[in-house]
C-alpha cells in the first residue's frame, strides 16, 4: 500500500514538472500566428503596386501604380531596361527610376488605348537580386475615379453631403543652376480655400491624456486591442511632400514633409551624381492633394 502510493506521489511529481517544462517551452516559443515586426536597411527587393485604374473623358485607361522599397535606408537608381521593365512596349515608358525607401503610393500612371480590353501589362523591378512584378488588368473592381485618387482612396461624402473643400495649388519654380553635393533651395507656392479646418490641440488640457514613453511590447502578445493615442501633438496645416521620380544619383531632402507658412513651403535638397532629376512635390491641406512634378539639371 504504501509502495503504491509513494509511485503515485513520485508519477505526480514527473507530471508536474513535465508540465512545468512544457509551458518554460510555450512561453518561450512564439505562437503560429505571430509575426515578428522585420525591418530592413538594404539588400531587399522593391515590390510594384497596382494602385487602380482610372478612365478617362476620351475613353483611354490611366494604370495607376505605387510602389513599396522593402529597405529602410537604401534608395535605389534602376534605368528603363531588364531591371525596370514594362511589357508589352518600350523599355522607358515613363516608370520610376528612383526608388525612394518604404511605400510610396500612386506615383506612376500608365496609359492604354480605349480597346486594351481584356489585354494585360506588367511591370518587374529588379533590385538587390530580387525580381518582383505586377500584373495589370482592367478589372471592374480595381476601378477608380480621379477624385478617390485625390483622397487618398477616401470617400467627399461626408454626413451625407458633398465636402465643399477643394484641393490646394501648388507652382514650383526649378533652381536656374544646380551643383553636386551643393544645397539647392526649393519654394513651393501653395494656397488653400481653409478647409478642412486645422486641428486645434489644447496641451494646457488637464483632461487631455498625457503622452508617456511605453515599454517594449513582449513579443509573445503581438494581438492586443486597438489603442487610439492623443495624436502625439502632431501639427496640421497645409504642407507639402516632396519626392524623387527619377534621376541619377543619390537624392537627399533636408525633411521630406515641409509645412506651409505664409503661402510657402521651402526645402532644401542634394545631389550626388549630375544629371537630370525629375522631382515630385505635392500639396495636402490634410485631406485633398495636388501635385507638380518638375525637373532640375545638375551639373
Amino acid at each position: 500500500m504504501k509502495r503504491s502510493v509513494v509511485l503515485s506521489a513520485l508519477m505526480l511529481i514527473g507530471l508536474a514538472a513535465g508540465g512545468a517544462d512544457m509551458l518554460a517551452q510555450q512561453s518561450a516559443t512564439p505562437p503560429p500566428t505571430w509575426m515578428p515586426d522585420i525591418k530592413f536597411a538594404r539588400g531587399r527587393e522593391v515590390v510594384p503596386y497596382l494602385e487602380g485604374w482610372i478612365k478617362n473623358p476620351d475613353g483611354s485607361f490611366d494604370f495607376v501604380f505605387g510602389y513599396y522599397n522593402r529597405n529602410q535606408d537604401q534608395d535605389l537608381f534602376i534605368p528603363p531596361g531588364p531591371d525596370n521593365l514594362i511589357t508589352p512596349g518600350a523599355q522607358d515608358q515613363g516608370q520610376p527610376t528612383y526608388f525612394m525607401s518604404k511605400r510610396q503610393p500612386r506615383i506612376f500612371r500608365l496609359r492604354v488605348p480605349k480597346d486594351f480590353g481584356e489585354k494585360s501589362v506588367t511591370w518587374s523591378i529588379t533590385a538587390n537580386g530580387h525580381t518582383e512584378k505586377v500584373v495589370a488588368k482592367l478589372i471592374p473592381a480595381y476601378e477608380k475615379e480621379e477624385k478617390f485618387i485625390e483622397t487618398n482612396n477616401n470617400t467627399t461624402i461626408e454626413f451625407g453631403q458633398e465636402d465643399m473643400n477643394k484641393p490646394p495649388t501648388i507652382a514650383v519654380a526649378p533652381p536656374a543652376s544646380a551643383s553636386v553635393n551643393t544645397a539647392v533651395a526649393l519654394a513651393a507656392n501653395v494656397t488653400d480655400d481653409g478647409l478642412p479646418k486645422p486641428r486645434t490641440v489644447r496641451f494646457d488640457d488637464p483632461d487631455r491624456p498625457q503622452q508617456t514613453a511605453e515599454p517594449e511590447p513582449d513579443p509573445l502578445a503581438r494581438f492586443k486591442s486597438q489603442r487610439n493615442g492623443n495624436g502625439g501633438g502632431r501639427p496640421s496645416g497645409l504642407r507639402v511632400t516632396w519626392q524623387v521620380y527619377r534621376g541619377p544619383g543619390k537624392v537627399t531632402f533636408d525633411a521630406l514633409t515641409t509645412f506651409a507658412a505664409n503661402g510657402k513651403a521651402g526645402n532644401n535638397v542634394r545631389f550626388s551624381a549630375p544629371g537630370t532629376y525629375t522631382l515630385i512635390a505635392t500639396a495636402s491641406d490634410g485631406k485633398l492633394i495636388k501635385s507638380q512634378r518638375f525637373d532640375i539639371q545638375v551639373k
